[in-house]
């Protein structure tokens, strides 16, 4: 059996969206008085979503109503800085393309909110991807398997057909309930022994690896 759709995770896998998203964090809490978070804090703070950012960055106790508004001005904030400091990571674009053109098919499944993954995948990786979603309302965010087979439906195949690659404990929980193969990447928010610990089995330092671990999972498959 051969699989030939690969999809991302976007945040600390194809894209370094690190310091945008703890600059556009520390504007909606100072605007509401309420201490800022450093890089490596909010490195620990993402990957379930940006209503779940706001909530870990904010000081404990403070109510969902509060949540919210500070959410809403993370939101207007984001929108119109989401691609001041992002970048994709060394080697990606070519690595992704590579697989594009050895007959794979590509697609991106993020818990970023879907306006940010749109525009971000339109601006780096314009011709890149086949298919991206993100967080939507009423569907369930990553580690639930809900996004990744909205993407397959879309793509008319099925999960024998799929890979999944990602960087953090999210994505190894979602690959496992999607009953997906992982990828997991060490270049992103997490380190390669967090990887390990976290039971990530295949995990690859630069994306030139990228297709020799796919056609690896292909030939154990």
């Amino acid at each position: 059996m051969q699989r030939n759709t690969i999809i991302f995770d976007m945040d600390g896998t194809i894209l370094d969206t690190l310091e945008d998203l703890k600059n556009s964090l520390n504007y909606s809490l100072t605007l509401h008085g309420y201490p800022t978070r450093t890089l490596d804090e909010v490195r620990t703070f993402v990957g379930n979503g940006m209503p779940k950012l706001i909530e870990r960055g904010l000081p404990s106790g403070v109510d969902s109503e509060k949540q919210a508004d500070v959410y809403k001005d993370f939101t207007l904030y984001y929108k119109n800085h989401c691609k001041e400091n992002t970048k994709p990571y060394d080697g990606v674009v070519e690595a992704i393309r590579n697989i594009r053109n050895a007959g794979y098919r590509t697609a991106v499944v993020s818990n970023k909110a879907n306006y940010a993954v749109l525009e971000l995948c339109d601006t780096f990786f314009s011709d890149v991807f086949h298919e991206a979603i993100g967080e939507m309302p009423g569907i369930e965010k990553k580690p639930a398997p809900d996004m990744i087979n909205i993407i397959l439906s879309r793509l008319n195949t099925t999960t024998d057909d799929a890979i999944y690659v990602g960087d953090s404990e999210v994505d190894i929980m979602t690959a496992k309930n999607a009953n997906l193969p992982l990828i997991a990447v060490d270049w992103g928010f997490k380190t390669h022994q967090f990887l390990v610990e976290h039971d990530a089995h295949t995990i690859i330092s630069h994306p030139d690896q990228l297709l020799a671990a796919i056609q690896e999972i292909n030939r154990e498959s």
